[in-house]
């Protein structure tokens, strides 16, 4: 697999610090994102099934509710690496998270439904990412208002992946 070098500030909005800071800086993105998936899933399938239900507080999302905001994230963000990569001029629009997890149906999805989505997401991803020429790493667009490079987008999909499994190891599974 191809090396994408990790981005450096001012190619994505400081917000997004902590899902890129916290990611390897080896190049080995790709990697990264097939052993991440891995990783989640072996995670995810060694708990009882009534914890993927578990709230830690009221309001919050669900074990099964975070897996499912992940692929839409990850969809989302690779949309825009692949619009940017193709170098579109148009801002790309943002997208209200709670309002999508409200409206997914992942508390009524299978466990082994979701992890299908989930793979064949990540698989798409790390094709489309693997098959961009080099120069479009570094190409910049605005999407929600903010700036990103394709690299910075593609670093986000797999920081954002390892920020909630942070999230489920710490107030999930206690």
């Amino acid at each position: 697999m191809r090396q994408i070098e990790k981005p450096i500030a001012g190619e994505f909005p400081p917000y997004d610090d902590m899902y890129i800071t916290p990611l390897p800086n080896d190049g080995l993105l790709l990697k990264h994102l097939l052993e991440n998936f891995e990783s989640v899933r072996s995670l995810i399938l060694s708990l009882p099934t009534d914890k993927l239900l578990y709230r830690y507080a009221q309001g919050k999302w669900t074990i099964k509710e975070i897996l499912v905001h992940i692929v839409d994230d990850e969809r989302i963000y690779a949309y825009r690496a692949l619009c940017i990569a193709r170098n579109e001029k148009k801002e790309l629009p943002g997208f209200e998270q709670d309002d999508y997890t409200k409206f997914s149906g992942a508390n009524e999805r299978d466990i082994s439904n979701i992890f299908d989505e989930y793979e064949a997401v990540r698989n798409s991803t790390i094709a489309m990412l693997n098959g961009f020429p080099d120069d479009a790493f570094l190409r910049g667009g605005i999407a929600n208002r903010n700036r990103f490079t394709v690299r910075a987008l593609a670093y986000h999909i797999a920081g954002h992946e390892v920020h909630h499994m942070g999230v489920i190891r710490e107030k999930y599974l206690r």
